[in-house]
């Protein structure tokens, strides 16, 4: 019984596995950090391998189970995959591999937006094999009225993310140019159907009209996490303490450690080690700063 209490304590104390193609899922991981402040969390970004919405199914599966393995290796108490396209294709081949791992996943938020917006038409931006996926297709059947949901492919979109361009001429007529025909049907919301696309939110706001709301999954997926961890026992219950967040970066050969402090309704993170932040962790660091309230 003792070893049952110390083991569970020592599983508490172990950070959260974070996982996406590339940066996108920093926006997950703010949430997550806002909910959980005091929680530790691993990230690993697999940026050499973006965009995943390209590739194949067996490329995206296997480089899912090989990110997954990765962190397991590390230790982590729970797995959030952040990337819509991994979601899509081997989320449910991921939790019968590991029935004992919490394993949750960011889901386009087709939901709340068809609910919402009954009557008006709702654009899904998401990568091509995210759109192809059954899961998507069903998510779209169970909440929007028919034809309510259009798909909007967005190849391409994740690259201008990840160079760090998040307000520039050639990815406003990006958008313009994947938008635009639809703007003459009656839209009442845009759902961004990936984790990268939230650091654009604010660029997409300035060209839809005023009346579009947009939506992401980040907020609900740290929701679902936090009760996971609840229900197995899993919070660090020492929430007074600091967390402390670690990057890894498929392009970099070392990783990068902040501190988490809780900062009103947001966090900021302060750099843990001595040299400055260089390359794939300076940019992570830059979108997470243009996700602050």
């Amino acid at each position: 019984m003792c070893d049952d209490i110390t083991n569970q304590k020592k599983k508490e104390l172990l950070p959260i596995g974070v996982f996406d193609s590339g940066l996108g899922g920093l926006s997950v991981l703010k949430e997550l950090m806002r909910q959980m402040p005091w929680e530790h969390y691993i990230y690993f970004g697999d940026s050499i391998n973006a965009p995943y919405g390209t590739k194949d199914l067996q490329q995206v599966k296997n480089l899912t189970f090989c990110a997954t393995e990765k962190l397991l290796h590390i230790g982590i108490k729970a797995l959030v995959i952040a990337c819509n396209t991994a979601t899509g294709v081997c989320v449910q081949q991921l939790r019968e591999r590991y029935p004992d791992l919490i394993v949750v996943s960011i889901e386009p938020a087709i939901k709340p937006a068809c609910l919402q917006h009954k009557g008006k038409k709702v654009l899904a931006m998401a990568t091509p094999l995210m759109l192809q996926q059954t899961r998507f297709d069903q998510l779209c059947q169970r909440f929007g009225e028919p034809s309510q949901v259009i798909k909007v492919s967005c190849d391409g979109l994740v690259e201008f993310i990840e160079r760090g361009e998040l307000d520039t001429k050639p990815l406003r007529m990006y958008l313009h140019q994947k938008l635009d025909p639809f703007l003459k049907q009656d839209v009442g919301a845009v759902v961004l159907g990936c984790t990268h696309y939230p650091f654009i939110k604010q660029t997409l706001q300035e060209l839809l009209p005023a009346w579009i709301a947009i939506y992401d999954g980040g907020v609900g997926t740290a929701s679902q996490l936090q009760r996971r961890l609840e229900q197995e026992g899993l919070l660090r219950t020492q929430k007074q303490e600091t967390g402390e967040l670690t990057m890894i970066n498929s392009k970099e050969p070392s990783m990068a450690r902040w501190q988490i402090k809780k900062n009103g309704d947001d966090v900021t993170l302060a750099a843990m080690d001595l040299e400055p932040l260089t390359g794939m962790y300076a940019l992570s660091e830059f979108l997470l700063q243009k996700l602050d309230r």
